[in-house]
């Protein structure tokens, strides 16, 4: 067994620290502009969430009508969830860990869902707000510049 300080016992590799940026200390990673774009839409993504939320509010507290005032407030709160979510992996992302990516890839899902029925539905524009950016962020989540710098999973160093 190594005893080495700064030696991983199992597999004997050399742990560098981590800076909070997801960089190994003393190497200069640099934030691909992907990751930048990705973060950028999820948190569009999270501000269309609350705009909804909002007018959401104003809506019950307005009087419009409403089938069951707890199924309004279970909707406003899973509108709120659900931002609160994307507003997370949008920072998360943009520190480089890599669990956002899964959630990532799924609330884009979520959007296509959403955005082909009101593209064909007759909202062209709405739909395409939807499916453009969910498109994009789809891709870049795949990109091999956004999965490498995109590997943090904690305190540790990278990981693969």
């Amino acid at each position: 067994m190594n005893s080495k300080p700064g030696m991983n016992s199992n597999a004997g590799i050399h742990r560098r620290p981590v800076s909070n940026d997801g960089a190994a200390a003393g190497s200069r990673l640099t934030r691909p502009v992907g990751i930048a774009i990705l973060s950028s839409i999820l948190a569009a993504e999270a501000t269309a969430l609350l705009v909804a939320a909002v007018w959401f509010i104003i809506g019950l507290v307005s009087g419009a009508p409403t089938g069951s005032f707890w199924s309004a407030v279970f909707l406003l709160v899973l509108l709120l969830v659900f931002s609160a979510w994307l507003y997370a992996m949008a920072y998360f992302l943009f520190r480089a860990f890599r669990w956002p990516r899964a959630g990532a890839f799924l609330a884009q899902l979520f959007v296509l869902t959403l955005g082909f029925p009101a593209l064909t539905g007759g909202l062209t524009v709405v739909g395409l707000l939807m499916l453009v950016p969910a498109a994009t962020a789809i891709v870049l989540l795949f990109d091999k510049r956004v999965v490498s710098f995109a590997s943090r999973t904690g305190g540790g160093p990278p990981a693969l």
